[in-house]
């Protein structure tokens, strides 16, 4: 087993083609990110910037034109057998509960799906139940002939990650994992996949927009702007003290932000026809009021591109820390 991080990805690019024969969209463009052992990974943005694709690529589920996955230390092997089982570790969590489950499935065929397409032997019952466990569904067998429908939001959430736990994953990619429930079951879901990360010493990567959701269970938070990561580190650096213009404008729209709000003129460019320079450059407030031509930057952000290093850094020429030219 290596001592690296368990899951890597280095120089990943997405691409979908264009619109009536126009230049591709390059939806992710050059990411470097890792996951490590036992560790929770929020991976935040603006709807659009590429994460639930980044999340897929990771997966095997989308092609990557270019870049390399690894798992565990080794490459990711892209053969129908190799991806077969790198997903028995690797699991995804849908956001829609009720639209990930079969409305005709009970709880326990759900459940048992993975089991019964990895052919993974044993006693599936006792299998099932303890992944309904570990879920916080107990006892299990309260829950295992009901059908979806019986189900609470929550409850359903739950029966998905079991679903997910009871391939003994160590990986689990988890896809705006609370957007869809109620304030009031968001953070037992929360707690839960806490729970599971310190028990089971389960690593997971959270796609989210919520930021707050990024601060009450994530390790490390990674920012994706335009299909690349612009800042990635600690929580507490990144949202406490964050450093890329693009991270404080989301973070200042916050009700418990203590900052002007940062209203972002225009939308993001077309991914298809993307700027040179730092991408964020025709909407950055700190080249709009001067403060980059201030520091001597202004010409650098409108012309140099940036990348960022996969464990922390920011690509931004103000902030200056962190970032290699892409």
């Amino acid at each position: 087993m290596s001592e690296g991080p368990l899951l890597t990805a280095a120089g990943l690019r997405v691409s979908f083609p264009g619109r009536r024969g126009g230049p591709p969209a390059h939806a992710v463009d050059g990411v470097d990110l890792e996951i490590g052992r036992g560790e929770i990974v929020a991976l935040v943005g603006e709807s659009g910037c590429g994460k639930t694709t980044l999340a897929r690529a990771l997966l095997g589920l989308v092609p990557a034109e270019r870049g390399e996955v690894a798992f565990d230390g080794a490459p990711l092997d892209r053969t129908a057998r190799g991806l077969k089982a790198y997903r028995r570790q690797v699991q995804l969590v849908l956001q829609d509960p009720r639209g990930a489950l079969n409305p005709r499935h009970t709880v326990y065929d759900a459940v048992a799906e993975g089991l019964r397409i990895h052919r993974v032997g044993g006693d599936e019952r006792a299998a099932v139940a303890e992944a309904l466990s570990q879920a916080g569904l107990r006892p299990p067998e309260r829950f295992l002939l009901r059908c979806p429908h019986e189900l609470s939001g929550g409850q359903l959430q739950r029966v998905v990650i079991a679903g997910a736990l009871a391939l003994g994953p160590r990986l689990i990619v988890a896809d705006e994992p609370v957007a869809s429930l109620d304030a009031s079951v968001r953070g037992e879901i929360l707690a839960l996949l806490l729970r599971l990360r310190d028990e089971l010493g389960l690593s997971a990567l959270v796609v989210t927009h919520d930021l707050g959701l990024a601060w009450n269970m994530a390790d490390r938070v990674a920012v994706m702007y335009l299909g690349r990561i612009v800042e990635c580190g600690t929580v507490e650096d990144v949202l406490t003290a964050p450093r890329h213009p693009y991270t404080r404008a989301l973070l200042s729209v916050l009700p418990e932000s203590r900052e002007a709000p940062v209203v972002l003129t225009g939308e993001p460019p077309d991914p298809a026809r993307i700027p040179g320079g730092c991408r964020f450059h025709a909407r950055c407030q700190v080249l709009a009021s001067g403060e980059a031509e201030r520091a001597g930057v202004a010409d650098r952000c409108r012309t140099e591109a940036l990348t960022v290093l996969p464990g922390a850094g920011v690509a931004c020429h103000w902030a200056g820390i962190g970032a290699q030219t892409a």
